[in-house]
C-alpha cells in the first residue's frame, strides 16, 4: 500500500499525518476517561485505537489530505476530513458488529471518541490552514510559477494568485503564441527562463489548437524536474463537467456528462425513496384538508397534470394541486402565471405563495419520474423555445427534474418573463448538475424549509 506523504518535498505532511496519528490516540483516550474516569483502557481498546488511528492515516493519504495544499480551499480539505472519519467508523462499527465484539466496547465510548477526535482533527487543521495563510500572504511559503500563454484563461488565473494570495502562488507570465514556436531561439529562451529562475512548476496555457506546438515545447523541456501542468484554454466551449475520466486506457475529458450517473444515481434515488416516505407520513393529513378545500371552492378536479420533460427527455406527467379555475390553452401554448393572474383561485394564490400545490410531487418521486431535488420541469412550449434561446438548456434533462432545486433556493422561482431570468435559472441549475452530492442536496432541503416554501416571486 503506497501512503502519499510526499515527504520528500514536503517535509510538513509527514509531521502532519504523525500530529493525526496522535490526534486519534488523545480523542480515543479523553474519551475513555469521560466515560470511566482513567487512562487504563483494556488491551482489545487499545488494539481497536491502534486499528482505527492507521485506518484514518491510510484513507487521509488515499483522501490526498497529505499532499500540497497550495492551491486548496479549506472547505473541500474539511469535508475529506470529516468524510475520513465519518467511513473509518462506520466500517469499525460493522467490524464490531460483524465478529460479534460489539458487547465488549461502550457504544458511549465509541460515539464521544468519534464526536472528539473529529472535532480535535479539524480545529487544528482550521488553525494550520490560517497560519499558513497568513505565511502567505506575507510572501513566504510560496510556490514559484512560470505561465506560458495569453489567453484570457491565463489573465484570469494570474488575477486569481494576486487576489486570493492564500493559493500560495507567485506567478509570472510569460506570453507566447503559434508564431513563436517556429523559432527556435524562442523555445531556447523559453528554456533558459526556466533554468536560470528558481520556479517550481511551469504552467502551459494554450488552447487545444495549440497541440502539436505543446508537444514541442515538452520535447524541449524533457530534461527538467519542474513539475508542468497543461491548462488548457477552453473557456469557448460550453462545459457541464470537465473531469478527466479513463476508458479503455485512453484519457478523455468531461465536456458534457454528468455526475449523477450508475452508482451515484442509485445512491441519489433511495435518499429520495427514504425521505419522501417519512415526508409522505407528514403532510398526508394536510393533503387531505387541501384536497377537500379546493373541491369545495371551485369546480373542477384536485389535482392539475401537465406533461413535462424528464430525465433524457422523456414525457412524464406532472402532479399539483389545481390552483387555477378550469380553462384551456391554445395547442401547443402554455401561458405563465403572473402576478395577480386572473385565472388563480383565492385558495389557489394561497397554495402557490407558500408552495403547498407542489406537493403532490412527492408522487412523482416515488414513481421514479423526479427527484425531491433537481432542475424544475418546464412545460414542454417552454422548453421548445428555450432549447434555441439559452446555451446548453436541454442539459438540465440529463438528470431527473426536482421538487426544488439550488436555482430556486437561490431566488430563481416564479415567472421568467425575460430571457435573462431563465438564463440564470439555467445557470444556476447546470451548476447543480456539476457539483452534485449528497451533502448538497440536503443542504438545499434544508434551505428550503427555512426559506424557500414562501417566495415573493410565487404567483
Amino acid at each position: 500500500m503506497k501512503i502519499h506523504l510526499e515527504s520528500e518535498r514536503y517535509p510538513l505532511a509527514f509531521l502532519v499525518a504523525l500530529f493525526d496519528l496522535s490526534l486519534v490516540f488523545l480523542s480515543a483516550f479523553a474519551a475513555y476517561y469521560l466515560q470511566t474516569g482513567h487512562f487504563s483502557p483494556q488491551l482489545n481498546h487499545e488494539v481497536i485505537i491502534l486499528l482505527t488511528a492507521l485506518m484514518i492515516i491510510s484513507c487521509s493519504s488515499f483522501s490526498n489530505l497529505y499532499l500540497s495544499w497550495h492551491g486548496q480551499r479549506l472547505k473541500h480539505q474539511l469535508f475529506k476530513i470529516i468524510s475520513v472519519w465519518v467511513f473509518v467508523f462506520l466500517c469499525l462499527f460493522n467490524l464490531l458488529f460483524l465478529s460479534e465484539q460489539y458487547e465488549f466496547f461502550s457504544r458511549n465510548w465509541l460515539v464521544l471518541w468519534f464526536v472528539i477526535g473529529i472535532n480535535l482533527n479539524c480545529i487544528y487543521k482550521i488553525i494550520l490552514f490560517l497560519i499558513f495563510k497568513k505565511l502567505r500572504q506575507s510572501g513566504k511559503n510560496l510556490r514559484h510559477v512560470l505561465i506560458l500563454g495569453q489567453t484570457k484563461l491565463t489573465t484570469d488565473i494570474v488575477n486569481r494568485s494576486i487576489e486570493y494570495p492564500e493559493y500560495g502562488f507567485k506567478i509570472k507570465q510569460m506570453n507566447i503564441n503559434s508564431a513563436d514556436f517556429i523559432e527556435t531561439e524562442y523555445l531556447q529562451k523559453v528554456l533558459n527562463t526556466v533554468e536560470n529562475n528558481t520556479y517550481q512548476e511551469l504552467w502551459i496555457c494554450l488552447p487545444f489548437s495549440e497541440a502539436a506546438n505543446i508537444k514541442k515545447l515538452l520535447y524541449h523541456l524533457r530534461n527538467s524536474t519542474l513539475e508542468i501542468r497543461l491548462f488548457p484554454s477552453i473557456e469557448e466551449l460550453s462545459l457541464l463537467n470537465y473531469d478527466v475520466t479513463h476508458l479503455m486506457g485512453f484519457h478523455s475529458i468531461n465536456l458534457s456528462c454528468s455526475s449523477i450517473v450508475n452508482l451515484n444515481a442509485t445512491v441519489k434515488s433511495c435518499q429520495d425513496v427514504f425521505i419522501t416516505c417519512i415526508i409522505l407520513c407528514i403532510i398526508s393529513i394536510p393533503c387531505l384538508i387541501i384536497s377537500i378545500l379546493i373541491k369545495i371552492t371551485s369546480p373542477g378536479p384536485v389535482l392539475f397534470k401537465q406533461l413535462r420533460h424528464g430525465l433524457n427527455k422523456k414525457e412524464f406527467t406532472i402532479y399539483k394541486f389545481r390552483s387555477m379555475n378550469v380553462h384551456t390553452e391554445s395547442k401547443g401554448k402554455t401561458t405563465q402565471a403572473t402576478k395577480n393572474d386572473v385565472r388563480i383561485t383565492k385558495l389557489g394564490a394561497f397554495l402557490r405563495k407558500t408552495s403547498l400545490d407542489e406537493l403532490p410531487q412527492f408522487i412523482n418521486v416515488l414513481q421514479g419520474k423526479m427527484s425531491i431535488v433537481g432542475p424544475r420541469p418546464h412545460a414542454l412550449a417552454h422548453n421548445e423555445y428555450y432549447q434555441y434561446s439559452i446555451k446548453s438548456y436541454m442539459w438540465r434533462h440529463k438528470v431527473k427534474p426536482g421538487i426544488t432545486g439550488w436555482a430556486q433556493i437561490n431566488g430563481h422561482r416564479g415567472e421568467t418573463d425575460t430571457l435573462e431570468k431563465m438564463q440564470a435559472r439555467v445557470e444556476h441549475d447546470l451548476w447543480y448538475i456539476e457539483n452534485w452530492s449528497l451533502i448538497l442536496d440536503l443542504k438545499i432541503i434544508f434551505l428550503t424549509i427555512l426559506k424557500g416554501f414562501i417566495n415573493k416571486n410565487a404567483y
